[in-house]
């Protein structure tokens, strides 16, 4: 390339208000001899892809690196344009991610901040864990409270400041105080048959909800240290875009951060996935012929459809009887697998083109009942490995990134547990179905499972794994009571059912997030 060429490359990154290393001028002009007599087209594309990563540029100093980078994002562009009526490559399309992978942060009081948590989290935590468990969920929401517009403090006093405010209060700074307040804390037992509120300072006395979770009162501090609640509900939701601004390019998800520029591709070639389907099935008993019949069925039919499914979820549990310490048919258990794996290697289309995600149930062979659960362990599992060398093991819960969407699969019989664990009925002015009630909980909540730890045990140091924090697009849910889906606030969530039991799936579009609640 000559030297006319050179100085008019660096001419036109100077207007640009660019300052190129030498290394990184080689490598624009390396791109521009490509595309012999156009030269000068190419390098304005370049020059223009580098002004739209302009917001994740540290400084206007372009090195060999940033060059390369915007090199990449123009050959992924050309290379992305494929007909958009077939299905996308389903191993590009999305990324599972194990619960014991999840990120952990931790949110600074002082720099008002999260923080990203280093080094290795140990399975058994110490005591100080517990402790830690509980405060970081209450901060977890409380930084949230603290940016909504009808609860945080007016910057400026005035005669109307305080008008439609509800400031709140610390616990502590209600003793000898009088008028109505605001306070944020944790129900928790104390004393048997005692509730407690408690935040970070202190504890007062209420009544309402279920134990564990964090409620927004209105009250009133009476004179024998009582706090008589006049209204009580969830801390509120804050729109997930919000949070993402605030979060300041931290990874919550764990399917790691995206420039601006490759989350806007990844929206285009989602946009472009309209026939990308899930099927997800939870409890497929395989000790049961029946069952067995009916996976069958799904899939001689998916088989034969212009377009396979993308991925295929199978939820615990796998076995109609808990794998407990009395349970001696594992071996059994591991030919049932097998089988399972033989059946679907004789659909060659869904072999071959779509993938099969097993997240274990809460009565599956595994170390404890404590969640996270890890994945099913490997014994019973290596048969069906021989025939489906692709098939994803995980966690419950596990997480999948499909693009740039957010999803959450959970198996887990919550709705009955959490109404075993009410303090009092849910309200019906809005709603008497209960699978809203426990919707709105756990995404007010921010967390998978808001019960208390004598309920439903929770490895201290991966509670952060439950977070639904910012809040995901889809939450699936695995659990036994009747099949379901709600919009809440933005965000699809929906029960499958039991497929043993109900004969029951769902087939899920995560494109248009469609959902197609079906059964046999």
């Amino acid at each position: 390339m000559n030297a006319s060429m050179r100085k008019k490359v660096q001419r036109n990154c100077k207007i640009r208000g660019y300052n190129l290393k030498v290394d990184a001028l080689d490598e624009i002009l390396s791109f521009a001899s490509r595309f012999e007599g156009n030269e000068e087209e190419a390098i304005d594309l370049l020059l223009d892809k580098l002004d739209e990563l302009e917001n994740s540029l540290k400084s206007t100093i372009i090195d060999k690196d940033t060059v390369n980078r915007a090199v990449s994002l123009l050959l992924e562009v050309v290379g992305d344009d494929s007909d958009p009526g077939e299905g996308t490559g389903t191993s590009s399309a999305f990324r599972v991610i194990d619960a014991f992978h999840v990120p952990k942060f931790k949110y600074d009081t002082i720099r008002k901040q999260f923080y990203e948590h280093t080094g290795s989290l140990s399975i058994h935590g110490e005591a100080s864990g517990k402790a830690a468990l509980y405060r970081d969920r209450f901060l977890l929401l409380s930084q949230r409270l603290s940016r909504d517009q009808h609860f945080s403090k007016p910057a400026f006093e005035s005669e109307f400041s305080h008008f439609g405010s509800c400031e709140i209060s610390p616990i502590q700074s209600l003793v000898g105080q009088t008028g109505r307040r605001w306070v944020m804390g944790v129900i928790s037992q104390l004393e048997d048959g005692h509730y407690y509120l408690e935040d970070l300072t202190a504890a007062i006395t209420t009544g309402l909800f279920s134990e564990n979770t964090i409620v927004v009162v209105e009250g009133e501090m009476l004179l024998e240290g009582i706090f008589q609640v006049l209204t009580c509900g969830f801390p509120p939701l804050e729109d997930r875009n919000k949070s993402l601004k605030v979060l300041s390019g931290h990874d919550f998800f764990g399917g790691g951060t995206l420039t601006k520029e490759e989350t806007i591709r990844l929206e285009e070639m989602e946009k472009r996935a309209v026939n990308d389907m899930f099927v997800i099935l939870s409890d497929v008993w395989l000790d049961k012929e029946e069952a067995l019949t009916k996976v069958e069925t799904i899939l001689d039919g998916f088989e034969s459809v212009e377009v396979v499914p993308s991925l295929f979820v199978f939820m615990g549990n796998f076995c109609s009887r808990p794998c407990n310490l009395s349970f001696h048919s594992y071996s059994s258990l591991r030919m049932q697998f097998g089988k399972l794996g033989e059946m679907i290697a004789a659909h060659t289309r869904l072999k071959e083109q779509s993938r099969f995600l097993f997240i274990p149930g809460p009565d599956d062979a595994g170390p404890s009942t404590v969640l996270p659960r890890c994945a099913l362990p490997k014994y019973l599992t290596e048969e069906l490995q021989k025939h489906i060398p692709n098939a994803i093991f995980s966690s419950n819960p596990c997480r999948v990134k499909f693009y740039t969407q957010e999803i959450v699969f959970f198996r887990q019989d919550m709705l009955h547990r959490m109404r075993r664990s009410c303090l009092m009925s849910p309200s019906i002015e809005e709603t008497d179905d209960h699978f809203q009630h426990l919707v709105a909980t756990i995404t007010h909540q921010s967390h998978l499972c808001p019960l208390p730890l004598t309920v439903q045990p929770i490895i201290w140091n991966y509670d952060h794994s439950l977070y639904l924090y910012p809040t995901p697009h889809t939450i699936v849910l695995g659990d036994r009571s009747a099949q379901k889906a709600f919009k809440y606030t933005g965000i699809t969530c929906f029960n499958t059912g039991s497929f043993s039991i109900d004969s029951t799936f769902v087939a899920y579009r995560p494109c248009s997030q469609e959902v197609e609640l079906s059964a046999l």
